[in-house]
């Protein structure tokens, strides 16, 4: 691993998000930190407390007092960052937060960077690089799949799958290391066929992984949903259903929506992002002509597309010519028939062996369970079981899997080739790089500045 330098000072940061509320939270990391709070609070010594304990006092600057507040000590090395650590529940208002926050930094803190807490922990080894990142995924987890994957990646199921790789590979890079110390002896220390079995092994569970992040880039970050159709197809009332609320404008005047309204719903754990967009039809009107447009931009940015008619003025040849033609690159699509609560019975028996089709009444909320579960089927989650299944979720770490593969495939190359030792060792060393980048084995600080940059100042 690569050495990095250690920060010996104080941060603080606010940990709750801002605004005004009942409380705020303040946090401290550092070797100082205990004492800097201990200089300003009115209460018990905090440098005689245990660890773990919570205590009320005064904050005071002087003899000017600025805040009741309870005050939880973490002695190092039992906290999140393994240094000292203190958090000083304050009240919400932002004028005291500002106050004490300037009264820290008086007494000799310094303002926490983005993230900073959990590069801390990280360089102290509380966890390796793959759980730091699972801790914002945490934070930013908004379903229950999202928490369910943030939480086993935190707490190290998917490092220890990586580990596990890495110290077999490690083995065998040993021993061939080692051949190249008796190279003039002709000895062979690495069997070359359990290392091709271990390679291929390696490679089948890297594949999986690399197919898992179809299904965890959904997981974290939600299913892209376009609703496209005609005008007056019932889209936004359709939308207006989904979300439980008055979301878009209900009108039977074509052209209503002349741009796209998105909001997010959350079914069987999964975020759908819905898009409801400008009618698909040939317009004079410029702006309607420009919601058109977009509406065919946003078609190319999705993951699913329902494609939304009204069944009593459709037929299944033109709903399928028309499908057909909005989506030339075959994504996932969902034909929906909308209005049946208008349509005949010979209507619906003539689209009743159309594939993919789901029969509703957007306005009377008709089929409203079964569109759902359609569009769940439609994202494919299959027997997913998040306690047991490694799920990748980073792009960060699909870049190094497919790396370390691209390593072993010339590893093998290399064996079927009789290359010699040292050639071959050079490989496996790719792949141990490549695997250690994961977990934060092998890091350089840009590395690190790009991955803790993006948490929230107070984590």
């Amino acid at each position: 691993m690569i050495n990095h330098t250690f920060s010996n000072d104080t941060i603080a940061a606010v940990a709750t998000a801002p605004g005004t509320g009942a409380i705020a939270v303040i946090r401290l990391s550092g070797p100082e930190a205990i004492s800097i709070t201990n200089a300003v609070f009115a209460g018990k010594n905090l440098l005689n407390q245990a660890s773990h304990t919570i205590h009320f006092g005064t904050i005071r600057d002087g003899e000017k007092v600025l805040d009741e507040v309870l005050v939880s000590l973490f002695v190092a090395p039992h906290s999140y960052t393994r240094e000292n650590v203190v958090e000083v529940s304050c009240h919400g208002s932002d004028f005291i937060v500002q106050q004490l926050m300037q009264l820290f930094l008086k007494k000799g803190a310094r303002l926490a960077n983005a993230g900073e807490f959990t590069k801390r922990a990280f360089l102290n080894g509380q966890f390796d690089l793959a759980q730091a990142e699972a801790v914002a995924d945490l934070i930013a987890s908004d379903s229950a799949l999202s928490h369910e994957v943030a939480i086993k990646q935190m707490r190290g199921g998917f490092s220890q799958e990586i580990k596990r790789l890495r110290a077999e590979l490690v083995h065998f890079a040993s021993m061939i290391e080692l051949e190249l110390d008796f190279g003039e002896e002709d000895v062979e220390f690495a069997d070359r066929d359990q290392l091709r079995t271990l390679i291929l092994n390696i490679q089948s569970i890297i594949r999986e992984l690399l197919k898992s992040f179809e299904l965890g880039n959904v997981i974290k970050n939600g299913v892209p949903t376009v609703i496209v159709g005609k005008p007056n197809a019932g889209k936004s009332t359709l939308l207006n259903k989904l979300l439980n609320e008055e979301k878009a404008i209900v009108s039977d005047v074509p052209g209503t929506t002349r741009d796209f309204i998105e909001d997010e719903i959350n079914i069987g754990g999964i975020t759908f992002r819905f898009i409801d967009t400008a009618g698909l039809r040939e317009t004079t009107d410029k702006v309607e002509k420009i919601g058109v447009e977009r509406t065919h931009q946003k078609l190319s940015q999705s993951s699913l597309i329902i494609y939304l008619f009204d069944i009593t003025t459709s037929s299944p040849e033109e709903v399928q010519t028309e499908i057909e033609e909005l989506n030339p690159k075959k994504l996932p699509l969902l034909a929906v028939a909308n209005k049946i609560d208008e349509a005949s019975a010979a209507l619906l028996s003539a689209f009743g062996n159309m594939e993919n089709l789901v029969q509703i009444s957007a306005a009377e909320g008709a089929n409203m369970e079964a569109l759902k579960q359609a569009l769940m089927d439609k994202v494919n989650l299959g027997k997913l079981n998040t306690q047991q299944q490694t799920i990748v979720t980073n792009l960060r770490h699909v870049d190094s899997l497919n790396k370390t593969y691209s390593a072993l495939d010339d590893v093998l190359n290399g064996l079927a080739l009789g290359m010699s030792g040292d050639l071959v060792a050079a490989d496996i060393r790719r792949a141990l790089y490549s695997l250690g980048e994961i977990t934060g084995e092998i890091t350089t600080d840009d590395l690190l500045d790009n991955i803790f940059t993006k948490f929230c100042i107070g984590k």
